[in-house]
């Protein structure tokens, strides 16, 4: 009994890193139709987040006594990835204003390919076109791009309607109805950057980690430079003194369920379940989200799910589970021509591709 227990963890882990992911869009759209500022948002969430990981470098550095010293060229590496990490911040708050927590939840499927893709130029991942797996790989990453053109192009005609819908989704006239079809459109493509800019962060960590593998520590000094480039962009752009103040409200809220909950909780536990089952598990879970954040947005929002949305989830579901299982059949070829057995997690450090949110703790 204690054996099955033990295995069911990482399974409800995974459950709630996906509810944890899905609830956070909802709750930061929630916080942008309120009237937060998205920039303020965010130097408050990546403020919050530095100040949680603040120990961590004072804890690791007295009980590890081989803990490698951080250079000035390493840390220059880790402001590069705060660069690409603000620009991925950014493009996801944006993104979802203008769209909804199912696209933008739709949208984070096609992860996997574009990490396949930037893999396969930076020569981490080795590709025999002849081989049933890379096929695999090379069809499920053009099925998800495509996918991705769908659910964003394409909006079709509503197949789920709520009782009570925002009037903000009740467009009066030609000129709101195109304002509102443009910006769907905008959004789509932001939150498709947003995916190809975390896919690109998972690359620059893969490349950080060889130099420096202490991964909190990394994570502490990489929301520190996010926080004071956040900072920065925040003084430009927002001009109203009163924009910094915060009030008790779900601007407050998002702030806090940004930083504790889809930040330091839900990272960390994705680790978690990485380390015990591997990467290939933790990816499996991905497609879970978009059912949470429409129930999740059917429930809170009053949104509307559309025909294009269905079909265009559909297609990227498709190509991310053919591109798992081109990657699974690789990683067990893997394991048998080594002679190794065990769990995938066991040959994560070898292929840093689709370790999903945990890479980033």
């Amino acid at each position: 009994m204690e054996g099955r227990a033990r295995g069911s963890l990482p399974f409800v882990g995974m459950i709630m890193v996906v509810l944890a992911q899905a609830s956070y869009m909802v709750v930061v759209k929630m916080a942008m139709s309120d009237g937060i500022n998205k920039f303020i948002m965010v130097f408050y969430s990546n403020a919050l987040s530095s100040l949680v990981l603040l120990p961590c470098p004072l804890i690791i550095s007295r009980r590890s006594g081989s803990c490698p010293p951080l250079t000035f060229a390493v840390l220059g590496k880790i402001f590069l990835l705060a660069l690409f990490g603000l620009a991925s911040q950014m493009s996801g708050y944006v993104g979802i204003d203008y769209s909804s927590p199912v696209l933008g939840t739709a949208m984070m499927n096609l992860i996997p390919a574009f990490t396949f893709i930037l893999a396969i130029i930076s020569r981490m991942e080795k590709v025999n076109w002849k081989s049933s797996s890379s096929q695999a790989k090379l069809v499920g990453t053009i099925a998800s791009i495509l996918g991705a053109f769908i659910v964003t192009l394409y909006k079709g005609p509503p197949i789920l309607l709520s009782s009570s819908p925002p009037s903000s989704i009740q467009p009066r006239h030609l000129l709101f109805l195109l304002s509102r079809r443009s910006n769907w459109i905008l959004g789509g493509f932001l939150l498709a950057a947003e995916a190809f800019l975390i896919s690109l962060w998972y690359i620059g960590q893969a490349f950080i980690l060889r130099d420096y593998p202490v991964v909190l520590n990394l994570m502490f000094y990489l929301m520190f430079f996010l926080t004071i480039l956040s900072g920065l962009l925040s003084l430009v752009t927002v001009r109203e003194p009163q924009s910094w103040i915060l009030k008790v409200d779900v601007g407050l809220i998002a702030i806090l369920y940004s930083a504790l909950v889809a930040g330091v909780f839900r990272v960390t536990l994705c680790t978690w379940c990485l380390k015990k089952t591997g990467p290939v598990y933790v990816s499996m879970f991905k497609p879970l989200g978009i059912v949470f954040a429409v129930g999740l947005g059917f429930i809170f929002l009053g949104e509307m799910l559309h025909l294009g949305s269905l079909i265009g989830v559909i297609v990227i579901v498709m190509g991310f589970y053919v591109v798992m299982w081109g990657k699974s059949k690789e990683e067990e070829k893997t394991i048998e021509g080594s002679g190794v057995g065990g769990s995938l997690a066991s040959s994560s450090h070898k292929i840093p591709l689709l370790q999903s949110e945990a890479s980033s703790v």
